[in-house]
């Protein structure tokens, strides 16, 4: 199991670093809009094994202009000439996420007085869609945002994903090496205390190493760092409640030696938006 999880990441994080840093933003939109249905794929199978069937096209199609209208806030900021040729603004500014909120919700209305479903059905088939557009598509729509920033994003974009990555690491060896004292053993027995601590010290020497490339004060980088791993174990252990409420062990079988998409990506739900708003609100001297 440990060399097939090692080989797979072997394999995938060269083509991810690839697409962050040698793509426009648009490109990293759509990878991002690939991995978010498949994990939207996921998350509806959970649904279904505790008996809710969302409203999976309407869902899938709301996080799909989620994304794009991310993308096209993105390429406000770095003064895009197509985003200005589109034309979309309310009152001199670009229509927001907070839109397609609408939109979604409109959409469900629609589908729950129209439907041939029985009305049974209607209010967890509602909030299992709810819950899939928020928690994680709207999170991982940030990975759009950040790559777009000035200067900086793919950069940024990086960091957030190699904190990520290092975190997951160190938690899993070192948990299997020392770990003794269960994190939360009712929602994942396997999670330890000293794994956690290992997290925590491997994203910092990440962060520490990035400090060298991306131009923004240590001590921020080390406190995006810090929260980003906190942000990251409290959503792994979120996906993780979710799977044990649906009995089953993996969200997937799509990744070998990591399960499904869902179980990859389930720390960055929390940890993309986290960086983001640290960014938005301190303004770190980007």
């Amino acid at each position: 199991m440990t060399l097939t999880r090692v080989l797979t990441a072997l394999v995938l994080i060269p083509i991810v670093i690839a697409i962050v840093l040698f793509t426009p933003t648009w490109a990293v939109a759509l990878a991002t809009g690939i991995i978010t249905i498949l994990a939207l794929r996921e998350y509806f199978a959970l649904g279904d094994a505790i008996g809710h069937r969302a409203y999976r096209v309407w869902t899938i199609f709301s996080a799909a202009a989620l994304l794009y209208f991310q993308w096209l806030n993105a390429a406000n900021s770095l003064g895009s000439d197509h985003f200005h040729s589109l034309g979309w603004h309310i009152i001199g500014e670009p229509l927001s996420p907070a839109f397609v909120f609408f939109l979604f919700v409109l959409g469900m209305t629609c589908l729950t007085l129209w439907t041939r479903r029985p009305l049974v059905e209607s209010l967890p088939a509602a909030g299992f869609s709810s819950s899939a557009l928020l928690l994680i598509a709207f999170p991982l729509s940030f990975a759009v945002r950040l790559h777009g920033l000035p200067r900086l994003g793919p950069g940024l974009l990086l960091f957030a994903l190699a904190i990520t990555w290092a975190a997951d690491t160190t938690a899993y060896f070192v948990g299997r090496a020392i770990g003794k004292h269960p994190l939360a053993p009712h929602i994942s027995p396997k999670k330890t205390w000293e794994g956690s601590i290992g997290s925590m010290i491997g994203t910092l020497v990440v962060a520490y190493g990035f400090s060298n490339w991306i131009h923004i004060p240590l001590h921020h980088l080390l406190i995006m760092a810090a929260l980003g791993n906190i942000a990251g174990q409290m959503g792994d252990l979120f996906e993780s409640a979710c799977k044990r409420s649906a009995g089953v062990k993996d969200s997937g079988g799509l990744l070998p030696g990591h399960g499904g998409i869902l179980d990859r990506i389930d720390a960055l739900i929390l940890c993309l938006p986290v960086i983001w708003y640290y960014l938005v609100l301190l303004n770190p001297s980007l």
